[in-house]
């Protein structure tokens, strides 16, 4: 399938945010009351989903917006400790030149996302729809696809969690599912995903089918 239109989750899938997460859960958990865990048990949190992890903790729903906003604003003051994923740089950049259009959806910040990604390659996309939302990601994924006047499957929502796969699905597009994410391929693959890709550098392959379908 030829997409015209990528859409990129943030945390892990383009930025390895999973050991900041980790550096001030336990500061957070203080800060709102829930539980603390340790570091063997914060490895088993990376392959946890966002309602899984509340339930482990003891985090009550209502708490969540709170908690997150807590999250987003150490992270917008320790940007600059946040890598992307080796070879993100170099993909979107050649996405972008082979006529792929790019564009974020997170319930990070358009903030932390612009810092994390650098001026250079936040400039290469074109829309993002961010921050917490009680609409969730699926309408956030309509409206870029309808912002970009593409079909809904000459879009792909690319990200690491079965609740991306959900929201992709919801939204009419394809998922592509990541292995160097938060949730195991395995799990990924129970999805049913369009597209499966093991390192950055295989999303690639979208900019030069793009390239194939313009020639």
């Amino acid at each position: 399938m030829n997409y015209r239109l990528a859409i990129f989750d943030f945390d892990g899938t383009l930025a390895d945010s999973f050991p900041f997460f980790m550096s001030v859960f336990n500061e957070i958990a203080d800060q709102h009351g829930f539980r603390r865990v340790d570091a063997a048990q914060a490895e088993r949190l990376r392959h946890y989903g966002p309602r899984d992890i509340m339930r482990h903790v003891g985090m009550p729903a209502w708490k969540l917006p709170l908690a997150s906003r807590s999250f987003i604003e150490r992270m917008r003051d320790n940007a600059g400790r946040i890598p992307l994923f080796e070879g993100v740089a170099e993909t979107l950049g050649a996405l972008d030149r082979h006529g792929v259009e790019l564009a974020v959806v997170s319930s990070n910040s358009e903030q932390n996302v612009r810092l994390v990604l650098g001026p250079d390659l936040a400039a290469l996309v074109r829309q993002y729809e961010c921050g917490m939302s009680i609409f969730g990601k699926t309408a956030r994924i309509r409206k870029v696809v309808r912002r970009a006047g593409v079909r809904p499957e000459q879009a792909l929502y690319i990200g690491d969690q079965a609740t991306d796969a959900d929201a992709a699905r919801k939204a009419g597009v394809g998922f592509g599912a990541v292995s160097w994410g938060y949730a195991p391929i395995e799990a990924l693959r129970r999805c049913a995903p369009a597209c499966e890709f093991a390192a950055p550098r295989d999303l690639l392959g979208l900019g030069q089918a793009a390239r194939k379908s313009a020639d």
